[in-house]
């Protein structure tokens, strides 16, 4: 397997094009508002509820819905939204690499600088007394963390911000230095990520070890194949 070493990287990235799914959506809006302030010319791309709320605050022409970009409408249930090669593309291209950049151009996708994602409440929802397999099910992220990981993975260009706590502190460096962000940065940023999607995996493998073998059947109507 060919695989890519880069020999070298900018220190400061600025924004262009930032991508944002959350499910905890608290103080997204003072967010996004100051980014486009900091960045005028700055696009955010969005999926399902999360654009409906950029959409109330964001002026048309800085805000692009995912579906409309990726040309994939979502699945019933927001089940398929973000697995798609011009979102990870747009996030897993490296920096500087020309025929990496060909084949953005080739299928008409444009390189995501940050990714701002927070995952379904898997923790909070198996901690209900009223939930059951089904409810936590239904709360495992699949494009959250897929996201997250790319855009941590490629912390040679791109910031993924998965903490609301961070936001005050990113958009300070921003203000600081003409709306980019340094490596080291976006290297705590990726350390940070990996992280919290270990927990988030231990947090499912953990509750998925504690329940019975029938729980299946305890949970759901077992029908006849």
């Amino acid at each position: 397997m060919l695989k890519n070493r880069v020999p070298s990287v900018p220190n400061r990235r600025r924004l262009e094009n930032v991508l944002i799914s959350l499910s905890d959506k608290e103080g997204i809006e003072g967010f996004a508002t100051a980014l486009l302030e900091i960045s005028p010319k700055v696009t955010f791309y969005s999926t399902g509820g999360t654009y409906k709320r950029l959409r109330e605050i964001l002026p048309e022409k800085n805000l692009v819905e995912l579906a409309t970009y990726t040309g994939q409408p979502e699945m019933q249930g927001g089940l398929v939204k973000s697995l798609d090669f011009h979102v990870h593309a747009g996030i897993l291209a490296e920096s500087g690499n020309q025929e990496h950049r060909r084949y953005l151009d080739q299928i008409g996708a444009v390189e995501f600088d940050m990714v701002v994602v927070n995952l379904y409440p898997f923790a909070k929802t198996v901690e209900s007394m009223d939930s059951d397999l089904e409810d936590a099910r239904g709360n495992i992220d699949i494009g959250g963390p897929t996201m997250l990981r790319a855009g941590a993975k490629n912390f040679l260009r791109v910031a993924a911000v998965t903490n609301p706590d961070r936001y005050d502190t990113l958009l300070k460096e921003l203000r600081e230095n003409d709306g980019a962000l340094s490596l080291q940065t976006r290297f705590e940023l990726a350390r940070e990520t990996f992280a919290h999607t270990r927990a988030y995996e231990e947090a499912i493998s953990s509750y998925l070890d504690q329940l019975s073998p029938q729980a299946p059947a305890n949970t759901y109507e077992i029908t006849k194949e």
